[in-house]
Parts: structure tokens; C-alpha cells; sequence
């Protein structure tokens, strides 16, 4: 079954303790679709300006990834993040931002995407992920990011398009400030009040302390994936909800059994993308590197 995604497609430079890269591929939709790829064949949609390093997305060759709603904007300028974890890991801090070609309008998406059966709205302006929405003919789920940013200037419309899909991924911080509750298991709950009864899940990350998955009926808390190789935090979110969404493509049924092994599944994959700058790390994995760490995640989490 078919799986899209639209988000931001851009070039970063990040600074850890590890060091600097300049100049990287970035951006939710790839972090995502590479995630994905390792479930289910993805479909790609995004934009760039006409300064695109020709070679920058070399990284997504062979794997199942469709990039043919891929637009290069003439007369714009690409998507640039500068962000820096120098003093927090966990917290990313933002040194310069240009929204550049983000700032204009939605990519189309390709007539030939409209009969995605499954899709994830990587974090952009609300507005524009409801626009992208209306473009799916009947999808048979939608999940969505969302961010800080979005919550503070445009709260109304994340509101209605909590009421419009049927899984939403945001982090501690993301999650208390929408509802104002400090209790994250409160915050999850009240999350799918303000869906009026759409949603079918909420999954709550917490960085290095794991996640919260809440239904109308059940909540579950996961441990993060025990490792020390902490190198770039950059892109962990979405390959986290890659990996969740495509395996959940993958099933039959929304169930709580499979939600649960979803937020397993992203877990583990997420936990590639810190290992390296960029992509580097989720392109040295494979999935039978995930399957292996998702034994051994089960393994440290029972007892």
C-alpha cells in the first residue's frame, strides 16, 4: 500500500559536541521517507529552490523512494536550517533559519499520489498540511507533526486539523504547550478531546526518556533505546514516525498491538539517526540491523 509524505526538504548545518557539518541534507520529509523505506515503498513530496545541489539527495538513490513530486522552484531559494546542540542535546537551538521556498506556496502533489492509501504530514504550517490533505482522495490514515512555533501563532488551525486526522507525533514540550497540562499522560488525553473524538491515537515523545502512546482507551509508555552513540539529534523525530508509519502501512488494522509495536519500531530506527550527521547514520543500517535492535529492545525492556 502506498505511503506519502510532504514536508520540508532543506539543507542544514548542525554543531554537536561531536563537531560541524555544512551544508547537509535535512528536513522532515527525508529524515521520514528514509525511515519509512525500510518498511514500505514511499512516495515524496516537497519543494526546493533553483540553488538545489544537484547531488544533495544522491542519498535516496536505490532505496523505494519515488521522488517524482519533487519540485525544483525556479526564481526561489531552498529551505536552510542552522541549528546548534552544543549545550543540550535534547534541545535543539535554532542559530539562523531561512524559510525561503517554506515561506511560499504548497508543493502540488502529483495526480498520480492522490490514491495514497496512508499519509504523514511532516511538520509545515497547519494550514498548508490541511491544503495537502484535501489532495489524498480517501487515505486510510493520516498522521501528522506539528511544532512550537505553529501552536504559538496558529493554535486555531492546529486545533482544526487535529479534527481531521487520525494520529498526531509531538514531542513533551509540543504537548503541554497546546494543552497546558503538565502531566504528560493528562496532555495526551486531552489531546484527543481536542480531535472531538477523530483521533485514534497520540504518540507524546520525550528525547532520551522515551514515549507515550495514549488512545481513546489505553496509554503505553516506552523507554528510549539504550545507547551512548549520541552524535547528531537532527531528524530523530521523524525517522521516529518513519519508522512507526511504515510499519504500521504494513498492517492490516490499526490495533493497540500494532501501535505499540509501531512506537517500538521508531524507537529503534530513530535510534540509527543519532549515530551519525544527517543521513549517515539510518544509511549504514538495514533492516535486518532494525529487526536485531528491536529484539534487543524487547529484551531490555521486559522483565
Amino acid at each position: 500500500m502506498s505511503l506519502l509524505v510532504t514536508g520540508s526538504i532543506g539543507i542544514d548545518t548542525v554543531e554537536t559536541p561531536a563537531g560541524r557539518r555544512d551544508n547537509v541534507l535535512g528536513g522532515s520529509a527525508v529524515y521520514f521517507c528514509y525511515a519509512a523505506s525500510f518498511f514500505t515503498p514511499v512516495r515524496l513530496v516537497g519543494v526546493v529552490g533553483e540553488d538545489w545541489p544537484a547531488d544533495l539527495l544522491a542519498v535516496l538513490d536505490g532505496r523505494p523512494i519515488d521522488t517524482s513530486g519533487l519540485e525544483r522552484r525556479a526564481g526561489s531559494k531552498s529551505f536552510r536550517w542552522h541549528g546548534s546542540y552544543v549545550d543540550n542535546l535534547n534541545e535543539a537551538v535554532t542559530v539562523e533559519v531561512d524559510l525561503n521556498v517554506l515561506a511560499e506556496r504548497a508543493p502540488k502533489i502529483p495526480a498520480a499520489f492522490a490514491d495514497s492509501r496512508f499519509l504523514f504530514l511532516a511538520n509545515t504550517h497547519p494550514a498548508l498540511q490541511q491544503q495537502m490533505l484535501e489532495s489524498v482522495a480517501s487515505p486510510k490514515l493520516v498522521v501528522a507533526d506539528t511544532m512550537n512555533l505553529w501552536i504559538q501563532t496558529a493554535k486555531p488551525e492546529v486545533t482544526k486539523l487535529l479534527s481531521k486526522i487520525d494520529g498526531i507525533v509531538l514531542n513533551d514540550g509540543e504537548a503541554k504547550l497546546l494543552t497546558e497540562e503538565r502531566n504528560l499522560v493528562a496532555a495526551a488525553r486531552k489531546v484527543l478531546d481536542l480531535s472531538g473524538g477523530r483521533l485514534k491515537f497520540v504518540v507524546v515523545k520525550k528525547g532520551e526518556h522515551g514515549a507515550i502512546l495514549a488512545t481513546p482507551t489505553e496509554v503505553a509508555s516506552f523507554a528510549a533505546y539504550p545507547t551512548s552513540a549520541v552524535v547528531d539529534p537532527t531528524g530523530a523525530g521523524d525517522s521516529f514516525a518513519g519508522g512507526l508509519l511504515g510499519y504500521l502501512s504494513t498492517q492490516p488494522e490499526v490495533t493497540m498491538d500494532a501501535l505499540k509495536k509501531a512506537v517500538a519500531y521508531g524507537t529503534v530506527t530513530a535510534s540509527f539517526t543519532i549515530a551519525d550527521f544527517s543521513l549517515a547514520g539510518l544509511a549504514a543500517a538495514s533492516r535486518l540491523h532494525i529487526d536485531n535492535r528491536l529484539t534487543q529492545f524487547r529484551t531490555a525492556t521486559t522483565f
